[in-house]
């Protein structure tokens, strides 16, 4: 009763292409087995350095003989080739078990006496019903190689000890080296200390620059939707402006404003007999103004943002609320505050998350300055991503900036599916549908 269907997943799991021949599907069988061949040839001449690479990355460094000097391995290349290699083999595993699922179900669809699609017929028949997936493979292959990869192999550098100026390739190997990067990283004191002031700062700077951009931003919203104000058009063209220009303009325009030494902030101050104070050069005042000047560029989003979620609560809830004596903070308390945290908590989340990684107003603003002497390689104002940056460009220390990169996805992952799950938006989905 099965015999098509066995004979066919046989022939299959043997050979790819085999079972669709045996189906009568040449030219499908045909592709598979050429498919099969160039995989095969691939493997062959790859896949045995393959798993030598990522074993050993390398063995032979760099080395002078008879004067001249004489490449060796080079672990990092070894590293992302063995990548490629290992994602090829993924994707081959993957083709051949729908070589065998395709063979068994037309063999399948033969004992029960089924006409057999021709190359034609299959193709119309993806076409038709099977579109979706079909063009999306294209697509997919490409994140697999260039974004699923990159950050494999960034993961797998922490795992190395892979920094200047012992371990830089083609000159010196790299090795494994477990997890004594991470250990280095939370329990060596001269990098603890960093570490940990680092990373305080940055919730702290996750946590203000958020909340202050969220409320400033309705705070406006809500002013500008007054019944009484005029010409509200106006006013929120005017508040949107500082969204209006590049945000890399604003904040090296704001760097010049608040410099200590031809600034007009502390020339102002100084014109009505005030000292001028050490905006960029002192760690607290460095970082009250980035906390500041984030407002300036992140209020107008949020205005727009709640703007939009005024004009769809229903007029009949405050006319209700009126009626029942409600005072102006109430109405607020109970209707406008509660329908603007239910429809925006998801994005509250996401700018809490994008704050975290805000790497322009650090950068642009102070680069991560005053300058600490008890950090490593970090100043003041350093948020993660900004050591990280510093970490692999400025000092070449590549292990331990994966480690940094690795960490800043577990706290962010961590707390927005933590936050978004706690949420009214998530735990009433079901009910808006």
């Amino acid at each position: 009763m099965n015999k098509h269907r066995n004979n066919a997943t046989i022939l299959s799991i043997l050979a790819m292409g085999l079972g669709q021949l045996y189906n009568r599907q040449f030219i499908k069988g045909i592709i598979f087995l050429l498919f099969e061949a160039v995989s095969g040839y691939y493997f062959i001449n790859n896949l045995g350095r393959t798993f030598w690479g990522i074993f050993t990355l390398g063995e032979v460094p760099r080395r002078l003989i008879k004067g001249k000097w004489v490449d060796g391995d080079d672990s990092i290349v070894i590293l992302v080739t063995s990548l490629i290699t290992l994602i090829f083999l993924a994707i081959f595993i993957i083709a051949y078990v729908m070589n065998v699922k395709d063979a068994r179900n037309v063999g399948a669809d033969r004992d029960q006496g089924k006409k057999v699609k021709n190359f034609r017929e299959s193709v119309r028949y993806v076409l038709d019903y099977k579109f979706a997936q079909a063009f999306l493979t294209i697509p997919a292959i490409g994140i697999l190689f260039f974004t699923v990869m990159p950050i494999i192999f960034m993961v797998m550098l922490a795992f190395t000890n892979y920094s200047a100026p012992k371990h830089i390739p083609p000159a010196m190997l790299v090795d494994w080296v477990g997890f004594d990067t991470f250990k280095n990283l939370v329990a060596l004191k001269t990098w603890s200390h960093t570490f940990y002031g680092v990373l305080t700062w940055t919730i702290i700077w996750a946590v203000l620059s958020t909340v202050t951009t969220y409320f400033g931003g309705m705070l406006v919203a809500l002013l500008i939707n007054q019944k009484g104000i005029k010409f509200k058009g106006l006013w929120r063209t005017i508040l949107i402006l500082p969204y209006a220009i590049p945000q890399m303009i604003s904040l090296l325009v704001m760097r010049n404003m608040f410099n200590g030494q031809f600034g007009p902030i502390n020339q102002y101050l100084e014109y009505f007999g005030l000292d001028g104070l050490p905006w960029l050069t002192d760690p607290f005042w460095a970082k009250v103004t980035v906390i500041v000047v984030n407002m300036w560029v992140g209020i107008p989003v949020s205005m727009l943002l709640i703007m939009g979620v005024l004009t769809t609560i229903p007029k009949d809830l405050y006319e209700a609320a009126e009626v029942d004596g409600a005072t102006g903070f109430q109405k607020f308390r109970i209707i406008t505050l509660p329908m603007i945290l239910f429809t925006t908590a998801p994005i509250l989340i996401t700018q809490f998350a994008g704050n975290i990684n805000n790497f322009n107003a650090i950068f642009l603003l102070t680069n991560g300055n005053p300058v600490n002497g008890d950090y490593q390689y970090a100043g003041s104002t350093d948020l993660l991503v900004t050591w990280l940056y510093k970490l692999t460009l400025d000092q070449r220390k590549y292990n331990m900036a994966s480690a940094v990169g690795i960490i800043i996805f577990l706290i962010i992952a961590s707390l927005s599916i933590y936050s978004y799950r706690r949420t009214k938006s998530f735990k009433e989905e079901d009910m808006i549908q």
